[in-house]
């Protein structure tokens, strides 16, 4: 039986309202262990929402002889539902007993002293680079779901972090997961190969409808609230440009050799997500990264049911213009070289973890700390550019002293209550 991670969110009731992934052929490679390390891998599980019970459930397919061995989150409903929904996927391969359980918000520290070898990494994106480092200094192999922080001390922690993963030879992978998506890897390659020339302009889309969110219920303190609704608040979400949209800022970045842009400008706003449940998060994005041989980025994002759909990196160079279409499962190439993708495409979210598995098995760390955390910090630059706007720097976002949240974290603390950003009077720090 194949099983996405798109069923396990539906499983758990996280699927997004409106989804405009398209409908493709899923080819599932078979890959063979034999002669190579057999030892039974651990996994650990932080944050066991829909996302953590998706990439759980790819993890313990990726490996004939991988175990869920322990689970960590701040809501002990959460981690329920997910091993339910785990065991009627992977039945005997979930092996968490009640003292591999964890609840509360330092339930990670547990996860990692549990005996685990792999660890994957996937609450709400504020608290990635804490989580993330502690998992690379324990030396635990760790898959690192996007977005990788919300503030740029974050990204620098995450920074540090990857090298300490490489020093100790530990894999660390990416929750990026168009980078493994075989058809986008085919263009993109062939765009890096110079098929279009050099590349000129990258315009990206990301607009779609609405996403989950949970009505208040009596008993919830003031910050269970804010926790259990995390996306629409910009200090544990980044903002939906950073969560979200970042795919298609990841995949401009990927157009342009993942080279690091000059500037970023822009704007955003709210004008139809504006009732108080929906925290301080904008509704819509319009950054332009400026790079330092005259090339553009356009990025175009929005949450807003009832309106036009697009999910896509179109990039025009000097010879030609490439498309990858994840709307329309499109991806071609269009000019002096005409080229269109006509192989299998693959489950992406599995190969992120065949491949992870088997770097494991191998002894051939992946590390792609650089470039997840660089492509972060664009979404974080577009996001710093719309809530002043201001022309932001690189420099400026890399050594931004802004962090979001708090140090220290519980149900009965007073949630950060920020204002919705205002251009031209928001500042920058």
């Amino acid at each position: 039986m194949s099983t996405s991670r798109r069923d396990v969110l539906k499983m758990t009731g996280m699927a997004l309202a409106s989804s405009i992934l398209p409908s493709v052929t899923i080819l599932h490679p078979q890959r063979s262990f034999a002669g190579i390390n057999s030892d039974t891998l651990k996994v650990g599980l932080v944050g066991c929402g829909g996302r953590g019970s998706g990439a759980a459930a790819q993890a313990l397919k990726a490996d004939p002889n991988v175990v869920l061995h322990a689970v960590g989150d701040i809501f002990k409903d959460k981690l329920e539902d997910s091993l339910t929904n785990l065991k009627k996927i992977h039945g005997d391969k979930v092996k968490v007993d009640e003292e591999h359980k964890f609840i509360g918000f330092d339930a990670y520290k547990k996860v990692l002293d549990s005996g685990v070898d792999v660890v994957i990494l996937a609450t709400p994106p504020h608290f990635r680079p804490e989580h993330l480092m502690a998992t690379v200094q324990a030396g635990k192999h760790v898959f690192c779901e996007k977005p990788m922080a919300v503030d740029a001390p974050g990204v620098r922690k995450v920074l540090e972090a990857a090298k300490i993963a490489k020093e100790k030879k530990i894999s660390l992978l990416s929750g990026f997961c168009w980078r493994f998506h075989e058809p986008k890897r085919a263009i993109f390659n062939k765009i890096q190969d110079g098929a279009i020339g050099d590349v000129l302009t990258v315009y990206n889309t990301y607009n779609t409808g609405t996403v989950w969110s949970h009505p208040r219920k009596p008993e919830w303190s003031d910050a269970e609230y804010v926790f259990r609704n995390w996306y629409y608040y910009t200090w544990l979400s980044g903002d939906h440009l950073v969560e979200q949209a970042i795919h298609s800022v990841d995949m401009m970045a990927w157009a342009f050799g993942d080279k690091q842009p000059l500037s970023a400008s822009g704007t955003g706003g709210r004008q139809v997500r504006t009732e108080p449940k929906y925290g301080n998060i904008y509704d819509h994005f319009a950054i332009t990264y400026e790079y330092e041989d005259g090339a553009k980025g356009f990025h175009f994002s929005r949450q807003q049911v009832n309106c036009e759909g697009s999910y896509m990196c179109e990039a025009l160079g000097s010879k030609g213009r490439a498309v990858a279409n994840v709307s329309r499962n499109i991806h071609e190439i269009t000019g002096r070289k005409k080229w269109k993708y006509s192989g299998a495409a693959n489950d992406m979210y599995q190969t992120e973890h065949d491949e992870l598995f088997a770097a494991i098995r191998k002894g051939e760390p992946i590390n792609q700390g650089e470039y997840m955390a660089k492509s972060t910090l664009l979404g974080i630059m577009g996001r710093m550019a719309a809530y002043t706007g201001r022309r932001i720097t690189w420099d400026e976002a890399m050594n931004s002293t802004e962090k979001l949240g708090p140090d220290t974290y519980s149900f009965e603390m007073t949630p950060p209550i920020v204002e919705v950003a205002r251009p031209g009077i928001t500042t920058f720090s």
